[in-house]
């Protein structure tokens, strides 16, 4: 697979309450991902990017909402998340280093 595609896979940690409690309870962490990405390419990626082994990638289509202003009625664009679950007594450390 292309480097260049593997690395604009990701395009961010999707932090939220639901996130915080299904990365407690089941080793699971959530990703904002390309709209054209596949399991294997999410898998691909975060086992690059992160030094971790995925054990599954679970993907979510999320639908944009609609918002009125007035009289006018606009739409957030649609996007995709990946639910990425890593092996047993592995972590994915968004901070990047050490804490003094």
């Amino acid at each position: 697979m292309n480097e260049q595609r593997i690395m604009n896979i990701l395009l961010g940690p999707h932090i939220t309450e639901k996130a915080a409690i299904v990365g407690e309870s089941s080793n699971q962490y959530v990703f904002q991902v390309a709209s054209s990405a596949t399991k294997p390419e999410v898998k691909q990626a975060v086992e690059k990017l992160f030094e971790v082994e995925v054990d599954t990638v679970r993907v979510v289509n999320v639908k944009g909402k609609t918002k009125r202003t007035g009289h006018r009625v606009g739409h957030r664009k649609n996007w995709r998340k990946a639910y990425v679950r890593v092996k047993a007594g592995q972590t994915i450390d968004f901070a990047g280093g050490e804490i003094s």
